[in-house]
C-alpha cells in the first residue's frame, strides 16, 4: 500500500508530504483547489509521460516520491531485478527545466517503462473521464477483457494476427515477384556455375602466386643457392673453412685467458650456424629443379583465376567469398520463391490465429455474461432500479482484436430495451455506470492501491450516498484514495484531506492539509452549503459523519 507521497516543485505545489493509511480516504477542496494535482504527481511516480509544464514555475526541476509498503505478490519481480524486498519500496521521478527525466527505484536508476510496469502492480487510477471513455468501442472491449484476465490472451491473439498478417505479406509479394525471382535465380545460378567450373579454393591463389614466382626464376634460383653454397663449404675459401681455423685458434688461446671465452663462443655459434646454413642449402638445390610444364601450368591457373576476377569485377583473393555470399542468396531467393512453403506457413499462422482468438471469443462470452450480472445489479441501488446493462459481442472479420467486438447496452429504466450506451445513456446515468464497472472491476484487481479521480461527477443526492458506501466497503479490501466533490461521498472516508490554493502576491501555492474531527465538520458543511457555512450546515455534516 501507499504510505508517503512527497511532492516538490510539481505545477502549484511549491512543497508538500502525506502520511496514508489504510482503508477509504478522500480529498476536496474548492474548484481549482489542486486535488487531481494530486493524482497527476502519484501518476508521474509511477511513470507516467511528463514534460517542463509540470514544473512550478520558476523551479529548476520536479521531485515526485512515492514509498510504498512491498505486497508479498511483487517479491518475485523484485528479486528478478535485484530489489531489496525487505525495506519499504521507493519509487522517484525527477524532471528538470531541460526535460530531462529519470526515474529511481530504491535509489537505483531504472528505466521509465521498468518504473511503469512496477507502477501498475502497486496502484489502479479511475480517471474522472473514464465514463466518457466507456462511449469508444475499443474502450468497452478492453475493459471486457481486462475485467476477465483476458488481456494476455488478448495480446497473444495480437502477435498471432501480426504473423499471419506477414506470412500473408511474404506470400503475395512471392507471388507478384515471381518472374522477377525465377530472373535472379537465373542469374545466381550462372554466376556460381561459372565459379563452381573455376573451383577456386580458399587460399589457393595465394599458394599459385608463390608456386608461380618460384618456378619462374628457378635457374636464378638455382645459381645463387650453389653460389651461396660454394661461399660457405669451399674447402680452401669457403666460410665454415674459415670459422674452423678461428675456433681452433681461439681455443688454444682459452688455456692462457679465459677472457677469450665470449669470442670463443660467438665464432663457434657462427659456425655451427654456417654448418646448419650448408645443409639447408643443400636439401633446398636437391629438391630444386627446372620445371617448364609446372611453370605453364601455373601461368594458365593465374591468367583463369585473373579472368574471371575482372569478369565480376573483384580481386581475385576475393572470389571464394563472393561464392560463399552467391549461395546465400540463391538459397534466401529459392526459400522467398517457395510459393509452397510460404502457402504451408500462411496457413499455419491463420490456423494459429483462428485457435487463439477462439479461446478468446468463448472467455469473452462467459466473461460479459457475469460482467451483465453484476452491472445489473449494482444499478439497482444507484437510482437506476429495473435497469439493465448487456454486453453484445457482435462476430466480425478477424483483425489483431479476436473475430468479434464488444457493444454495451443499457436500458435506463424497467420496460424498456437495451440499447447502445452512447445513444442512450444521459450524463448522470453514464457516471453511474461507469462507477459501478470501476468498482466491480476494483473488487477483482489484485492491486493493493485504488484511486478514485472525480468519477462521481454527474451523481448526487441518495445515489452519492450509495457511492460513498460503495468506496467505505471497498476500502475494506483496498486502500482506496478517492478526490471527491460530494459531501456524501466524503463523509464516508476514513481520513480525510483538504486541499487549498493560496496567493501570496503573484504566487499561487496549492496546499494540503488533514482534516481532525472539527475541520471534517467544517469542510463537509462548507461541500454541503457552499461559501457560507451555518450552524444547519454543520449539524448536517456532523449527521452525515456520524452516520453508518
Amino acid at each position: 500500500m501507499l504510505r508517503t507521497l512527497h511532492i516538490r516543485d510539481f505545477v502549484i505545489v511549491d512543497q508538500a508530504e502525506i502520511q496514508f493509511e489504510t482503508g477509504f480516504t478522500v480529498f476536496s477542496g474548492e474548484t481549482g483547489a489542486g486535488k487531481s494535482i494530486l493524482i497527476d504527481a502519484l501518476s508521474l511516480a509511477l511513470g507516467a509521460r511528463g514534460d517542463t509544464s509540470m514544473l512550478r514555475e520558476g523551479a529548476t526541476r520536479t521531485d515526485i516520491s512515492a514509498v510504498f509498503d512491498p505486497p508479498p505478490s511483487l517479491h518475485p519481480w523484485l528479486q528478478e531485478r535485484e530489489f531489496d524486498t525487505d525495506d519499504a519500496l521507493v519509487l522517484r521521478r525527477v524532471i528538470d527545466n531541460q526535460g530531462r527525466s529519470r526515474a529511481f527505484i530504491n535509489g537505483l536508476p531504472v528505466t521509465l517503462g521498468q518504473l511503469r510496469e512496477l507502477g501498475e502492480q502497486l496502484v489502479d487510477i479511475h480517471g474522472q473521464h473514464a465514463h466518457q471513455s466507456l462511449l469508444k468501442a475499443a474502450s468497452q472491449r478492453d475493459l471486457l477483457d481486462a475485467q476477465g484476465g483476458l488481456l494476455p490472451l488478448a495480446r497473444q491473439v495480437q502477435q498471432a494476427w501480426q504473423l499471419w498478417q506477414q506470412a500473408e505479406k511474404n506470400l503475395s509479394t512471392a507471388q507478384q515477384n515471381a518472374t522477377a525471382l525465377a530472373a535472379e535465380r537465373e542469374r545466381l545460378e550462372w554466376q556460381l556455375s561459372e565459379l563452381d567450373r573455376l573451383a577456386l579454393q580458399e587460399g589457393e591463389w595465394d599458394t599459385i602466386t608463390n608456386d608461380h614466382n618460384r618456378l619462374a626464376h628457378a635457374q636464378s634460383l638455382l645459381d645463387g643457392a650453389t653460389q651461396a653454397l660454394a661461399a660457405l663449404s669451399d674447402d680452401e675459401g669457403g666460410a665454415l673453412h674459415a670459422l674452423n681455423t678461428a675456433s681452433h685458434q681461439i681455443r688454444q688461446l682459452l688455456r692462457h685467458d679465459t677472457l677469450l671465452q665470449g669470442v670463443y663462443d660467438t665464432i663457434e655459434s657462427a659456425r655451427i650456424a654456417s654448418s646448419e646454413a650448408i645443409s639447408d642449402l643443400n636439401s633446398y638445390l636437391d629438391k630444386l629443379e627446372l620445371d617448364p610444364a609446372g611453370l605453364a601450368h601455373a601461368e594458365q591457373r593465374l591468367s583463369a583465376i585473373f579472368d574471371m576476377a575482372r569478369k565480376f569485377k573483384v580481386e581475385p583473393a576475393e572470389l571464394p567469398a563472393l561464392q560463399l555470399s552467391w549461395k546465400q542468396q540463391l538459397a534466401d531467393s529459392q526459400s522467398a520463391g517457395n510459393i509452397q512453403a510460404l502457402t504451408e506457413q500462411a496457413q499455419a499462422a491463420a490456423s494459429q490465429y483462428q485457435a487463439l482468438a477462439g479461446q478468446l471469443s468463448d472467455a469473452r462470452a462467459a466473461t460479459s455474461q457475469k460482467l451483465t450480472k453484476q452491472v445489473t445489479q449494482a444499478m439497482q441501488t444507484l437510482a437506476m432500479k429495473g435497469g439493465v446493462f448487456d454486453i453484445r459481442l457482435t462476430p466480425g472479420e478477424p483483425s489483431a482484436h479476436g473475430n468479434e467486438g464488444a457493444e454495451f447496452l443499457v436500458a435506463g429504466h424497467a420496460g424498456t430495451r437495451p440499447k447502445p450506451l452512447a445513444k442512450v445513456a444521459s450524463g448522470g446515468e453514464l457516471a453511474r455506470i461507469s462507477l459501478a464497472l470501476s468498482v466491480i472491476a476494483s473488487q477483482a484487481a489484485r492491486v493493493p492501491t485504488l484511486i478514485f479521480d472525480e468519477v462521481d461527477t454527474g451523481v448526487g443526492g441518495a445515489v452519492a450516498e450509495v457511492v460513498g458506501r460503495l468506496l467505505r466497503k471497498l476500502g475494506e479490501r483496498h486502500q482506496v484514495l478517492c478526490v471527491t466533490h460530494l459531501p456524501q461521498v466524503a463523509a464516508r472516508g476514513a481520513q480525510h484531506y483538504e486541499v487549498k490554493k493560496s496567493t501570496t502576491g503573484a504566487s499561487t501555492l496549492s496546499v494540503i492539509e488533514a482534516l481532525d474531527e472539527s475541520g471534517r465538520v467544517n469542510e463537509v458543511a462548507r461541500m454541503l452549503g457552499g461559501l457560507k457555512i451555518t450552524d444547519t450546515t454543520r449539524q448536517h455534516a456532523r449527521e452525515m459523519l456520524l452516520a453508518e
